[in-house]
């Protein structure tokens, strides 16, 4: 499992990351084309192509409950052990928020093909929505952060895809051959781009002087108990057991990569979550591992 899925996305990190590490390119570049030029155009195509039934709001209540649960469960450390507003935004940005694009997609791609794919970009997305919103409300610490993240959510393109996207579905409505090829083009090239973007920014971040204590309860929290949360929300939804495999994974993920962009504008404890971030992911080469040695 490790040498077939994990390996491949994790050679791709790695260029990214020694690539930026000799050439210092200009990483900022490379993930807004990703995020707001080849991704938007992915989402559009899965959710054009797709089958939409029932499975689709289910995925919608299984990343919301276990949003919430990860936020619950890190308000309630807080309160024990004492952590200020700042920590406690920093550590719900890091815990309750998974890498479903840079990370996520690729290895449900690699793990469960095509198929797979399909829910992992409406997981994408989902994620997307609510990391624009209750990502960015803790982010703010409640501070404007209703009109901040309604502009965000009105902003991303992904967003704009995935409406669409459901419209020209719904309505039966035909891309013309010549514009699907483009499309095409453009979505194949989405996947490697956010994974070469992913090892790049990951070479940005600093590992000094971080709270252990903090640090080992997101690790915890991040890569062992939300996938357990999620197996225990997935037994109980009527849903085809391969979405129920990706739900699973996709909640194994490590922290977000947005989650730093967020911790730095509005200052909730930047280091902390960058450093979770950059752990996180390369502890889940080995738990990912794990959870995906279990599950087939």
């Amino acid at each position: 499992m490790f040498v077939q899925v994990i390996l491949p996305v994790f050679l791709i990190f790695a260029l990214g990351y020694v690539g930026q590490k000799r050439l210092r390119l200009d990483v900022r570049s490379l993930s807004t084309a990703s995020m707001y030029l080849m991704s938007p155009l992915l989402v559009f195509r899965t959710l054009y192509t797709a089958n939409i039934d029932r499975q689709y709001i289910y995925v919608t209540v299984y990343s919301l409950a276990l949003c919430l649960i990860l936020i619950g469960c890190v308000k309630i450390t807080a309160r024990i052990r004492g952590y200020t507003k700042s920590e406690e935004s920093g550590l719900i940005l890091a815990t309750a928020f998974m890498n479903s694009g840079n990370l996520g997609v690729p290895v449900i791609l690699f793990a469960f093909g095509q198929a797979g794919l399909h829910y992992a970009i409406v997981i994408m997305v989902v994620q997307t929505i609510l990391m624009s919103t209750l990502g960015i409300y803790y982010a703010a610490k409640g501070s404007a952060a209703g009109e901040q993240a309604i502009a965000s959510v009105v902003k991303m393109p992904i967003i704009h895809a995935a409406v669409l996207g459901l419209l020209w579905n719904a309505w039966g409505w035909e891309v013309p051959r010549s514009l699907l090829q483009v499309i095409d083009f453009v979505a194949d090239a989405a996947i490697p781009t956010i994974m070469l973007a992913l090892g790049m920014q990951l070479a940005e971040i600093p590992l000094n002087r971080l709270d252990w204590e903090k640090v080992s309860f997101s690790l915890l929290s991040r890569l062992i108990l939300s996938p357990v949360i999620a197996w225990c929300i997935a037994i109980w939804l009527p849903v085809d057991p391969l979405l129920k495999q990706v739900m699973v994974v996709a909640a194994a993920m490590p922290s977000a990569a947005n989650t730093t962009m967020y911790s730095l504008q509005f200052g909730s404890e930047p280091k902390l979550v960058s450093g979770i971030t950059l752990l996180s992911t390369v502890i889940s080469a080995v738990s990912l591992t794990v959870v995906l040695g279990m599950l087939r």
